[in-house]
């Protein structure tokens, strides 16, 4: 398998007594991306669940060749802790890529002594953003993206996605919102409704 690949064959997701999509195949090579859409409970963000590894399929395969980074909804920061000392947190733990130096890439820098508890929801996600990944992983998972963001914060996200994508990266995009890639190709999780 090269690197930055993913090959999804078949899968089959289960929650609880109801399956929510079968049969799905898709794959992905350097600097592609695929948006995921469907109504509210069809699967997408268990799609992303899966691929990252954190939720078994029901049936099917997921190979990729590269590190896989998630952006969701759970900011993994400390509530209690400043901004800039959340990070550090992180920066210690992972040996580098998060420490608060980084923070003025997400326009956070004048947020570092802002206990986390008192982010608001644009400026969480853009700690999530940022934190989510720093280390470049190949491929780039992110559920509902935009929520959240101002148009400004929007913009500036879609553009950083694009451009990485353009180094070879993949992203895949769970949205209900139109959300702007280059080549972006959209799968509909409704067509695999069992």
């Amino acid at each position: 398998m090269e690197p930055f690949s993913l090959s999804v064959k078949d899968l089959a997701c289960r929650r609880g007594d109801r399956l929510l999509f079968r049969g799905l195949s898709f794959e992905l090579k350097g600097g592609e991306a695929l948006q995921i859409v469907g109504p509210n409970g069809t699967g997408k963000s268990s799609l992303l669940r899966i691929i990252a590894g954190l939720l078994r399929p029901l049936a099917g395969t997921v190979e990729m060749g590269c590190a896989v980074a998630l952006l969701d909804d759970k900011l993994a920061l400390d509530e209690h802790l400043p901004l800039g000392k959340a990070f550090e947190f992180w920066d210690r733990l992972d040996r580098g890529g998060y420490g608060p130096n980084n923070l003025g890439s997400r326009r956070l820098d004048t947020l570092a002594e802002v206990p986390v508890r008192f982010l608001s929801t644009g400026q969480r996600k853009r700690a999530a953003i940022l934190l989510s990944n720093s280390r470049m992983a190949g491929l780039w998972l992110l559920d509902e993206p935009l929520n959240g963001l101002d148009a400004k914060a929007a913009a500036d996200f879609q553009d950083y996605v694009g451009a990485y994508l353009a180094e070879g990266f993949m992203a895949i995009v769970a949205s209900h919102q139109p959300f702007a890639a280059p080549g972006l190709r959209q799968l509909d999780l409704a067509d695999y409704a069992p």
